[in-house]
C-alpha cells in the first residue's frame, strides 16, 4: 500500500509550489524581482525565420550586454503567421512579435495587446527586412516551369501553404492574383478562374511555409514549391545539386512586420529591451545578417551589397496595390471571401 504524505507536509509543499508560481508570474528579469542582471524575451515569429533569429539573438545579446550590462536570453517560437498571432491573442506571452504580414499584428492590436501606431514605430512600416515570392523546382526543371501560367498546366503538382493559417501563403496568393490581373486586363472573374485552376493543382496545403518546404524538399512531393525567396535560397544552400530557383515575371514585395507586444512587455518589465531588440534589427550588422540569411535588407545601401545574390530588377507589386492589408484580407482571406470561394469550388 502506498504511503500517504502527512497532511502538514503536503500543505507546506502546496504553499511552496503556489508561492513559486505566483512569484514567477509576470516576472522575467532574472531569478527574483531584485535581480536585473538577466532579462528574458520571447519572440513569437513565423515559420521561415528560425535560422535568422538564432543568429540575430547572439548578435543582439552582445550588443545589449555592452549597452546595458544585462545578459539577455531570447526564446523563439515559430509557426504559421496567422496561427502565431492567434496564439498571442489567446495567451502566448510574447514580448515581441515578428510576423509575416501587418494584418496579423493588427489582429493582436485589435485584441488590446499592442498600442495603436505600432506600424510607424520603426522604419519602413516596421519592416526591417523584406522578401518576395519565387518558385523552387527540381534540378533540370522537367516540367518547364517559368511563370505562373505553367502552374495551372495539367500534371503539374504545386506545393504552397494555406492562406488561412500562413502569412507567406497570403503573399503567394496575392502575387499570383496580380500576375493574372495584368494578363487579363483586370478582369477579376477571369483571374478567379485561373486561381481556381492553380489550387486544383495544389497537392498539399500545409499550415505554414516551413511545413510546405519540408513537404517539397524533404518528402519529395510536388513539382514546384511557391515559396518565400529566403526559404528557396536556404533549400538551395542545403541541397545545391537538387533544386533551382525560378523567378516569375510578376511577384510581390513581401514586408514582414515587427512590434512590441506592449501589454505583455509592461507586465514582464521588458519594454526597454524589447524595443531595443526590434530597433537593432535596423543596424548595419543586423541588416547584413538578414542578407546573409537571404532576406532583403531594408537599408538600400546594405541591400546593394547583395546585388549579386538577389534579382533587384524583379517586377514587384505591393500590398498598396490591393488597398492595404485590411482591405486585402477582407476581400481575399476572411471567412467566405475570395480564397474560400475558390477553394470550395
Amino acid at each position: 500500500m502506498k504511503k500517504r504524505i502527512p497532511s502538514l507536509i503536503f500543505l507546506g509543499l502546496t504553499v511552496s509550489v503556489l508561492a513559486a508560481l505566483f512569484t514567477g508570474c509576470g516576472q522575467k528579469q532574472g531569478k527574483d524581482k531584485n535581480d536585473t542582471s538577466v532579462i528574458e524575451l520571447l519572440n513569437v515569429s513565423y515559420d521561415p525565420t528560425r535560422e535568422f533569429y538564432t543568429a540575430y539573438n547572439e548578435l543582439f545579446r552582445g550588443y545589449w550586454k555592452e549597452k546595458s550590462g544585462q545578459e539577455v536570453k531570447v526564446t523563439q517560437s515559430h509557426g504559421g503567421s496567422g496561427s502565431q498571432a492567434r496564439s498571442v491573442i489567446e495567451g502566448n506571452e510574447a514580448d515581441v512579435v515578428t510576423l509575416a504580414l501587418a494584418h496579423d499584428i493588427t489582429a493582436i492590436e485589435d485584441a488590446g495587446l499592442i498600442e495603436g501606431g505600432w506600424i510607424g514605430e520603426y522604419g519602413l512600416d516596421s519592416s526591417p527586412y523584406t522578401s518576395t515570392v519565387v518558385f523552387l523546382v527540381r534540378k533540370g526543371n522537367d516540367k518547364e516551369i517559368r511563370d505562373w501560367d505553367d502552374l495551372i498546366k495539367d500534371g503539374v503538382e504545386v506545393i504552397t501553404p494555406n492562406p488561412k493559417t500562413s502569412g507567406g501563403a497570403c503573399w503567394n496568393f496575392l502575387a499570383a492574383w496580380a500576375y493574372w490581373q495584368e494578363q487579363d486586363g483586370g478582369d477579376e472573374s477571369m483571374t478567379a478562374e485561373y486561381m481556381k485552376k492553380l489550387y486544383q493543382n495544389v497537392l498539399v496545403l500545409d499550415s505554414g511555409a516551413r511545413g510546405a518546404t519540408n513537404t517539397f524538399v524533404e518528402n519529395r512531393q510536388g513539382d514546384v514549391l511557391v515559396a518565400w525567396e529566403n526559404e528557396a535560397y536556404l533549400s538551395m544552400k542545403e541541397y545545391p545539386d537538387d533544386f533551382e530557383i525560378v523567378t516569375p515575371s510578376v511577384s510581390i514585395l513581401a514586408q514582414p512586420s515587427v512590434a512590441v507586444v506592449d501589454s505583455n512587455a509592461a507586465e514582464h518589465g521588458t519594454q526597454e529591451a524589447a524595443a531595443a531588440y526590434l530597433e537593432y534589427l535596423y543596424s548595419d550588422e543586423a541588416q547584413r545578417l538578414a542578407g546573409q540569411n537571404y532576406y532583403r535588407p531594408s537599408d538600400e545601401a546594405v541591400l546593394q551589397e547583395f546585388a549579386d545574390q538577389f534579382d533587384l530588377d524583379m517586377h514587384l507589386v505591393t500590398i498598396d496595390d490591393f488597398g492595404g492589408w485590411d482591405a486585402a484580407y477582407q476581400t481575399y482571406f476572411e471567412d467566405g471571401a475570395v480564397f474560400d470561394q475558390i477553394y470550395a469550388e
